[in-house]
């Protein structure tokens, strides 16, 4: 076997591994010594480097890994700051269970159910994905017809609508949960979208 099929082989190991890599436990898998190993990933190693390639081949103590270029840092670190979460209040939340629970649903029954207007909170939950227009209805006026997304399945743990809690009214779903409330703000829920 040549020595480019072993570095390609090697790469792909590590990449697996996540991890460190003993140089002499990859060398056995192509019934190498230790010593031909370390060589093969050094030469590798000289590859990324000499490219100067975002991912460089790390060193320790006779094991091998895969780790970020150093002075790469400040953008990945601006890649992964965390995002603050997204919060929904309670109307976005009642709205979102009627939908949850009655789809399709037409902005007149939910207003009726809620006994207010929510046209501002379905822009702001089709905004997030969260809701979606799913056609009209055979209604007078032809109104829009709405229902949840893949999107809200996701953010709130669910496989399909089948999933959602049993409620035996449609109150007890608008009911808001004060064990989830945000502390700072009682009328919001902190999920992350």
């Amino acid at each position: 076997m040549n020595s480019r099929t072993v570095k390609s082989a090697f790469e792909s190991m590590m990449y697996v591994s996540g991890d460190l890599l003993p140089a002499d436990k990859a060398g056995e898998i192509f019934n190498i010594s230790k010593k031909e190993a370390v060589e093969l990933f050094r030469e590798l190693q000289a590859e990324y480097e000499q490219e100067g390639r975002g991912i460089v081949i790390r060193e320790v103590n006779g094991s091998f890994q895969f780790v970020t270029r150093e002075e790469n840092a400040d953008y990945i670190e601006k890649l992964f700051t965390p995002v603050k979460a997204k919060r929904l209040s309670q109307a976005a939340l009642e709205v979102l269970a009627i939908i949850a629970y009655k789809q399709p649903v037409t902005k007149g029954q939910i207003e009726a159910i809620r006994g207010i207007k929510c046209d501002r909170v379905l822009e702001g939950l089709m905004a997030k994905d969260l809701v979606v227009s799913l056609g009209r209805s055979d209604a007078i006026g032809r109104p829009l017809l709405y229902g949840t997304t893949d999107t809200f399945l996701k953010n709130f743990g669910f496989e399909s609508i089948k999933d959602l809690p049993e409620i035996e009214d449609i109150e007890d779903a608008i009911a808001f949960d004060e064990d989830i409330a945000d502390p700072e703000n009682p009328g919001q829920l902190e999920i992350e979208i």
